[in-house]
């Protein structure tokens, strides 16, 4: 009877070990976000662009990518800006790739990116999550999730992640309005995950 119960036992663990592994797929699919977990940032994948998006080159040689429905727009000059609107105009969502500046580091990235957000005027930022040592497509990274609110009094989640490749460093930043913040949240992770520098 205990070698039975083992067996079993053993069986289930077999499963259970199976069943996590299947969480690291590299899915290209869109309508397939990955797997959650409890580990931070453990959505964060090293899948290809998925097939349909748009890709957009900054000076530094990094790309964004980004899904059908958003639009290019133009920001500062070396960057990639793509946003998702609503009916009046107005954005629910945005993608930013920029190179990285001066003050910014891998190893000062989750205390720096806090205190920015509030120097460039926003207020009530809160830090939901940070992790370093990220593995992107093509470096390692950093990242930190925090929400804030706009000077017009707009409450936003943003996701912002510093990434150091073979080439050049360079900043990734998806954001959305906090009320449709669950929404947009798989597509940022999946834009997030697909940049390359």
């Amino acid at each position: 009877m205990k070698s039975a119960s083992l067996a079993s036992l053993l069986c289930l663990l077999a499963f259970a070990v199976a069943g996590c592994g299947s969480s690291a797929s590299t899915t290209t699919s869109a309508a397939k976000p990955p797997a959650r977990t409890n580990v931070p940032f453990g959505w964060l994948t090293t899948a290809l662009t998925p097939a349909g998006w748009h890709r957009v080159r900054i000076s530094n040689g990094a790309t964004l990518a980004y899904p059908p429905g958003w639009h290019a727009v133009k920001g500062d000059r070396g960057t990639a800006t793509a946003v998702l609107l609503e009916g009046q105009g107005r954005d629910l969502g945005y993608l930013n790739l920029t190179p990285r500046q001066d003050p910014e580091t891998l190893a000062n990235w989750t205390a720096f990116r806090p205190p920015h957000n509030a120097e460039e005027g926003e207020r009530a930022v809160t830090t939901e999550g940070a992790a370093t040592g990220l593995r992107f497509r093509t470096g390692r990274g950093a990242c930190v999730q925090d929400a804030y609110t706009t000077s017009t009094g707009r409450r936003y989640v943003e996701i912002a992640c510093l990434v150091a490749g073979p080439h050049a460093s360079s900043v990734i930043v998806g954001a959305a309005l906090s009320g449709s913040w669950s929404a947009q949240r798989a597509v940022i992770e999946r834009a997030i995950s697909a940049m390359s520098t």
